[in-house]
């Protein structure tokens, strides 16, 4: 299927969630918050950076940038800035380090930042998916007893697919 077409087909489904994420209010650091001192009263400038994967499981994150759905609800005094991340680990680390001011992540990334910035660093606004940890295996594959001395792989150390594939092998 090409891209457009996913795109027009996931377009029901999504929308909500990223209109949620793109009209919720994110601190500014840094010049930003200059820049928003000196706005015209009810103007809102500066730049924000959002963070997100470029693949289908961040598809609202996708949706809400390749649409432009972000920039309107921004408005035009805000410039939106986006980065990608192939993990929700590496993108922690970049709102932990006032890289990022917002970002679509997973929950075991997030409850990782909150505990280890003592509550002060992250503050989980919207849900935008659920269902998105999955196990990929060979076709051939048909049982987890098939599993055994097979090696596994997720795409980093403490992320939601690693969690959730520890948690299925452990029960």
């Amino acid at each position: 299927m090409r891209l457009s077409r996913l795109w027009r087909a996931m377009t029901p489904l999504i929308t909500a969630g990223a209109l949620a994420l793109a009209v919720v209010g994110c601190s500014s650091s840094g010049d930003d918050a200059k820049a928003t001192a000196n706005a015209t009263p009810g103007q809102v400038s500066g730049t924000l950076r959002l963070g997100y994967f470029p693949n289908l499981t961040h598809a609202p994150a996708l949706y809400g940038v390749e649409k432009g759905i972000f920039a309107k609800e921004l408005g035009s005094g805000v410039t939106l800035k986006t980065s990608t991340f192939n993990s929700g680990v590496q993108e922690a680390e970049a709102v932990l380090s006032g890289a990022l001011d917002a970002g679509y992540i997973g929950p075991n990334p997030a409850v990782n930042s909150f505990i280890k910035s003592n509550g002060e660093a992250v503050r989980i606004v919207s849900g935008a998916t659920s269902g998105g940890a999955a196990l990929v295996v060979r076709p051939d594959i048909t049982s987890v007893a098939q599993l055994k001395g097979t090696t596994l792989a997720t795409p980093s150390l403490g992320n939601t697919q690693d969690v959730a594939l520890r948690y299925y092998l452990k029960k």
